[in-house]
């Protein structure tokens, strides 16, 4: 049985006003609908049954366009950050409730194709807290920011890039609630501290996928995604 999957929805999406002072990033349309529906047509073809949303400005549209699911067989919830912004990491502690012990997390502007069952087996395998997936981006597509090695993450840093760091962060994680309950449930924090914090204490576990992502974050990202999704479209 496929792990939830909690989608990181509630940022504010500067880079792409003034079209997100109207709309969530997520309710962006690409290639004939919004982007939320081609990620849970993914979701849904993966297998995933239960999706939380963590949502924060203009969350409520995501809720009304999406509604519980049902169009997708699926049990879809929503955890709303509140009046104060709680970050990625901040968002996902508030939505502990309504996750199960162990969950899946992406971004709500990324498109992520794998197999998520090998993905969840390998978190299951590892016996750690948390698992990140990682792709040998090269500066390609965004900075590398993971030093990976022989199946094992040995840096990540957002900030501090290195010349040795040759993968990134690609955007699908595994996680067990029992890494963010020393966060208060009110508390802003980011993910990716998280993550460092796990790997200090050899809890993060690595996963290598072997496909790009693609991302809506900005403009170029928008139409690189739309031409993707236009082409699986015609190949069917």
């Amino acid at each position: 049985m496929m792990l939830p999957v909690a989608i990181l929805a509630g940022g504010l999406a500067t880079r792409l006003r003034p079209l997100t002072e109207r709309i969530p990033k997520s309710l962006i349309e690409v290639a004939g609908k919004p982007f939320v529906f081609h990620q849970l047509d993914l979701l849904q073809s993966q297998g995933v049954n239960d999706v939380v949303f963590c949502t924060g400005f203009l969350g409520e549209m995501i809720e009304e366009a999406v509604g519980n699911g049902s169009r997708w067989n699926m049990h879809v919830q929503y955890s709303h950050d509140g009046p104060v912004l709680l970050g990625t990491g901040g968002a996902l502690r508030r939505a502990v409730t309504l996750l199960a012990d162990e969950f899946m997390v992406m971004y709500g502007d990324s498109y992520l194709q794998c197999d998520f069952a090998s993905v969840q087996g390998a978190f299951e395998k590892s016996g750690r807290q948390a698992l990140m997936t990682v792709f040998r981006n090269n500066n390609l597509y965004d900075r590398s920011n993971v030093l990976f090695r022989d199946g094992v993450i040995l840096r990540y840093d957002k900030q501090r890039i290195t010349p040795d760091m040759h993968h990134i962060d690609w955007g699908l994680g595994a996680m067990h609630v029992r890494a963010l309950l020393n966060h208060s449930v009110h508390q802003t924090f980011d993910l990716a501290s998280v993550y460092q914090t796990l790997l200090e204490q050899q809890e993060l576990a690595g996963y290598e996928v072997p496909n790009r992502f693609y991302e809506i974050g900005s403009t170029a990202g928008i139409a690189e995604t739309e031409r993707f999704l236009i082409l699986q479209t015609e190949h069917g």
